[in-house]
């Protein structure tokens, strides 16, 4: 019954997500400015941050930011598994399998998939889907990730030029800044760069994926919250004495 009425949930909450990314998308000229920087201050998202220099001409930048209380070494273990084939991307997992993503959200660290590395790959579905790689591991404070199709060589970390005529150039960075003794700002950031005279990338990228990407990666923010926090309150609550 309990599953059962989980599934539920897990469906109720996909469909009103769907309903309003199809608002995102019909008001996107009135709400832009407000989803490209959910959540984070004026100075979050003017600050510099590792992995910047991977889109150093990004015609599309969005910041976002969520208060987590909690430390980042209890929120870092959350970041390193996010991906298809992992820890899944703690977001619509009904909206992301009706897509095909395949994605399995955990609700647990997952020891298996915490030893993170330069080179890794981060996957949004199975073989054909987008990927990203990882070019920067900071422990407990940055994850840089970087589009899987154009990725510098290692002893050049500039992109070839000139792009290929469609291309698309993005990272995705996350970064952990406490501000309190036990409290963290999350901040989530992409930067993306296309070739502007296709008419195919403005459409693609601007009118459909910022309003999609930021319906799921609010979600994936939320729950990175929750999760941390919830399991911050089970290790730390006194044990219950035995008679």
């Amino acid at each position: 019954m309990i599953n059962q009425k989980v599934r539920w949930t897990s469906i109720l909450e996909s469909v009103i997500a769907a309903i309003s990314i199809a608002l995102l998308i019909v008001f996107r000229p009135i709400l832009r400015r407000w989803y490209l920087h959910w959540g984070a201050t004026e100075s979050e998202a003017a600050r510099l941050l590792p992995g910047d220099e991977l889109v150093p001409h990004p015609r599309v930048k969005y910041t976002r930011g969520i208060t987590i209380e909690s430390t980042p070494d209890r929120i870092w273990p959350w970041l390193v598994q996010i991906g298809q084939g992992k820890g899944g991307l703690y977001s619509y997992e009904q909206l992301e399998n009706l897509a095909g993503c395949d994605i399995h959200n955990t609700d647990r660290i997952l020891p298996q998939f915490q030893n993170i590395k330069v080179g890794d790959q981060v996957k949004l579905g199975p073989k054909g889907y987008p990927a990203f790689t990882v070019l920067g591991v900071h422990p407990q404070e940055a994850l840089v990730l970087a589009a899987a199709d154009i990725i510098p060589e290692p002893h050049d970390q500039k992109f070839p030029n000139p792009l290929p005529a469609e291309y698309t150039l993005s990272n995705w960075v996350f970064y952990l800044n406490p501000i309190t003794s036990h409290s963290t700002r999350l901040l989530v950031r992409s930067w993306l760069d296309y070739e502007p005279n296709s008419w195919k990338n403005w459409l693609i990228w601007r009118v459909i994926t910022e309003p999609v990407a930021f319906a799921m990666e609010r979600k994936m923010m939320y729950q990175i919250k929750k999760h941390v926090e919830v399991s911050q309150q089970r290790d730390t609550r006194p044990a219950r004495a035995v008679a």
